[in-house]
């Protein structure tokens, strides 16, 4: 095989995989399931405007936290930005506070909540970060 026809290949191969990405992440955005696995965070986007998005609640040492798991994460941008958030889920509701983690924290939450592989691979590996939602009443 030459090295040209071999770049093709990648090539093709690489747009894909790119393509696989786009269309999960874009499905996973439009067709988020909401259960007692899920809250919704409503954030303020750059017009003031809340803007809310479903997100899966994580449980460590007793404290709540949300992880911006995706490529798409205006939410988590909102959130740093004005970190006073509205939560809503089957379990708690209200105003809460969200603060970014520190690296051990950030580690020690990701052990408690590892991701799978293939969820990663769907998702084309993007970084992963935490925010504690601490209660603001």
């Amino acid at each position: 095989m030459t090295v040209k026809k071999t770049c093709k290949i990648f090539l093709i191969l690489l747009l894909s995989y790119l393509l696989l990405v786009v269309l999960f992440e874009s499905s996973l955005g439009y067709f988020q399931p909401e259960n007692t696995s899920t809250l919704q965070i409503s954030t303020l986007d750059d017009e003031g405007k809340l803007s809310p998005r479903i997100v899966v609640r994580i449980e460590s040492a007793g404290k709540l936290y949300v992880a911006a798991n995706h490529w798409p994460r205006a939410w988590y941008s909102e959130a740093l930005v004005n970190p006073s958030v509205q939560v809503v889920s089957e379990i708690e509701q209200g105003r809460y506070l969200a603060v970014p983690v520190d690296r051990a924290e950030h580690d020690s939450v990701n052990a408690d909540n590892s991701l799978g592989l293939m969820f990663r691979v769907l998702t084309g590996f993007p970084p992963r970060y935490f925010l504690r939602l601490d209660r603001e009443d």
